[in-house]
């Protein structure tokens, strides 16, 4: 029997982390790795209690034994993945994801890793971006914009879905493109990413591709959320200034630039403007990625699943 797990590093309500824990737990995790980014007590407690997560509060003196604490969220993500790569190993596979990316299978996760080459050393999974409730979602629905991974057909469907912004986004997503990795944990000297692994210089050895399994991106999924988010992805995330555009020509400009230009042409109501043609699941925009086969459909149950697998925790 396969066993899996994940690897993620959170500063998060304790709502979100369980949404997370307990979809994941439902799949067939065997392991979840959950260093926190800061002290949370209660945090802690909920989740050390559950047999199958292993937390850690990376607190002063965790970062103290490893050299200092990155700066970067980034490198703390990557430090802390390194450090469950490097534990001694309780599972076969390990996905490096965030709290906002739950795996969507098409089939059971555990059955399609065992039917991977012993020559892969590490699995991708591709991104589906969560959109904001709207009228093409039914109650308890969420839908998702995919992505072609034909560089062409990905911005010929990127115009025709998204027509005021799409030639200046990667598939119409904010976020990222790439995906995530499965990796073999246990395996000496590698280097963990956010998205990609190196061993012995060599980036990704061994990949294949798992597109049975989609990872489901919260990235903006409600106006509030994009909104909370802005300024610190401006600055540190994933729109700050020193990314390269999304896409691929001559007059393309990165997310930093793309949204300092919205913003400072209209203000937040441009703002609102941009999400609400590029992150709500209205109808025309449902019927647009449906034409493409870009339209992803799921009910989560995030509330059932959570008091399910954490029966008696009330995260307010």
């Amino acid at each position: 029997m396969i066993r899996w797990g994940t690897v993620t590093t959170v500063k998060a309500p304790l709502r979100a982390i369980l949404n997370f824990a307990a979809w994941h737990l439902e799949l067939g995790a065997h392991r979840l790795y959950v260093y926190l980014d800061e002290p949370a007590p209660e945090t802690f407690a909920t989740l050390k209690a559950h047999p199958k997560i292993r937390v850690v509060t990376t607190d002063d003196a965790w970062w103290a034994k490893r050299n200092g604490r990155p700066e970067k969220h980034q490198g703390r993500q990557a430090a802390n993945a390194r450090h469950a790569n490097n534990r001694k190993p309780e599972i076969d596979w390990l996905a490096h994801i965030d709290v906002d990316e739950f795996l969507l299978p098409a089939s059971p996760v555990g059955e399609q890793l065992a039917a991977l080459p012993d020559s892969a050393l590490c699995a991708r999974i591709r991104p589906v971006e969560a959109l904001a409730p709207g009228t093409g979602t039914g109650p308890g629905e969420t839908a998702f914009k995919a992505f072609h991974l034909d560089q062409a057909a990905r911005q010929r469907a990127a115009r025709a879905c998204f027509p005021t912004w799409g030639q200046q986004l990667s598939g119409g997503f904010l976020s990222h493109v790439a995906g995530k990795l499965f990796f073999r944990p246990g395996t000496k000297g590698l280097q963990v990413r956010i998205h990609n692994v190196i061993l012995n210089g060599n980036h990704n050895p061994g990949q294949v591709p798992l597109p049975g399994i989609e990872l489901g991106h919260f990235h903006a999924d409600s106006w509030d959320h994009f909104l909370a988010s802005y300024r610190f992805r401006l600055s540190r995330g994933s729109y700050r200034a020193e990314l390269k555009p999304q896409v691929r020509q001559a007059d393309a400009v990165n997310l930093h630039d793309l949204f300092r230009g919205i913003e400072g042409a209209g203000g937040e109501p441009a703002l609102r403007a941009f999400f609400d043609e590029v992150c709500v699941a209205d109808r025309a925009l449902c019927d647009r990625l449906e034409a493409h086969d870009l339209l992803r459909r799921h009910v989560m149950d995030l509330d059932r699943l959570r008091t399910q697998h954490f029966p008696g925790v009330n995260p307010g």
